[in-house]
């Protein structure tokens, strides 16, 4: 059974999300701060987390920094009572695969926290025909994308990626040269059956910039089509 781990302080809201997950098929696992959810999920391995952003003890800032500091990949879903955008930002740049606005419906949790594991769960077997082609890999300028390993470089440097913008920045390099609007970003990479919020887009594509382009103000591989999306391009030479 998947197991889902939650850790928020609020009762009623870790009765109503317990409750719809198990009615879902989840195994749920629950802490009511972050100290104790930092524990629960290196110790019992859940598949996801639901993290709210205000605890008691740990934050959830602090509580996903250093789950991703001891490499710990599990996908999050963090949850904030906040229209503080930069908390929001600040969540997904260390890590956080999304994000929902209190107050949510449960319906919607449940189908978020489905469209992530759904997702991630593809991984190992994407991951596994990609060994099978050995030698894979994508070049765009001094972009390279070695698929199989799980492994993006700029100018022969690794580059740190988090898993979603490791599958953003494949996704766009498989469509080179294409426009690719948000929505249909959000539905490759987040796999969303819902109208999500294109600003995670936009987070992930800054954060990608940041690592391969010499000046983000004005990039040369991955560029803005105003009114539509984004493409990754080849850059032009001289």
């Amino acid at each position: 059974m998947t197991k889902v781990l939650v850790v928020d302080d609020e009762q009623s809201i870790m009765t109503l999300l317990q409750y719809n997950l198990e009615q879902a098929g989840f195994e749920v696992i629950t802490a009511m701060d972050g100290a104790e959810g930092e524990k629960l999920a290196l110790e019992e391995n859940p598949d996801l987390i639901i993290l709210d952003l205000m605890l008691p003890k740990l934050d959830g800032i602090e509580v996903c920094k250093r789950l991703r500091q001891e490499k710990v990949m599990t996908p999050i879903l963090m949850l904030t009572a906040k229209d503080d955008e930069f908390d929001k930002i600040l969540g997904l740049e260390l890590g956080a695969d999304d994000y929902m606005t209190k107050p949510f419906s449960p319906r919607e949790v449940v189908a978020r926290v489905k469209a992530i594991l759904r997702r991630s769960q593809q991984i190992p077997e994407e991951h596994k025909v990609r060994e099978e082609q050995e030698g894979e890999q994508i070049q765009i300028g001094d972009l390279k994308i070695l698929s199989e390993n799980y492994e993006a470089y700029f100018s022969g440097e690794l580059l740190e990626l988090t898993p979603k913008e490791f599958e953003l920045l494949v996704y766009l390099a498989k469509n080179k040269g294409r426009v690719l609007t948000r929505d249909q970003l959000l539905s490759a990479v987040w796999q969303y059956d819902f109208a999500g919020d294109s600003r995670i887009v936009d987070v992930h594509i800054s954060h990608l910039r940041d690592k391969i382009e010499q000046n983000t103000k004005k990039p040369v591989y991955i560029k803005t089509i105003r009114g539509l999306g984004y493409k990754l391009e080849e850059p032009k030479k001289g």
